[in-house]
């Protein structure tokens, strides 16, 4: 069950930070799960980090800014692609 709701918070927290960044970005469903689940990585390294404790989930809002910065990483790694 934890694979589920893991899926569950990545594919949440995929979408939330692709509504929050402006522009397009040509990536499916399953990259938006993966781009949830990686930000939600990176949102409790950088929580325990900050915070100073060790392990935990990031929850929702921790997610939601590793996927953020996650995509910003991404946008900058493919750059815009003039037709």
């Amino acid at each position: 069950m934890n694979i589920i709701w893991m899926l569950i918070l990545g594919l949440i927290a995929g979408v939330i930070a692709r509504f929050l960044m402006p522009g397009k970005d040509p990536m499916g469903w399953i990259m938006t799960i993966v781009l949830g689940i990686a930000g939600s990585f990176l949102g409790g390294f950088l929580g325990n980090m900050l915070l100073g404790t060790e392990g935990g989930p990031a929850g929702l809002i921790g997610a939601v800014i590793g996927a953020i910065i996650l995509l910003l990483i991404y946008r900058m790694a493919v750059g815009r692609k003039t037709v």
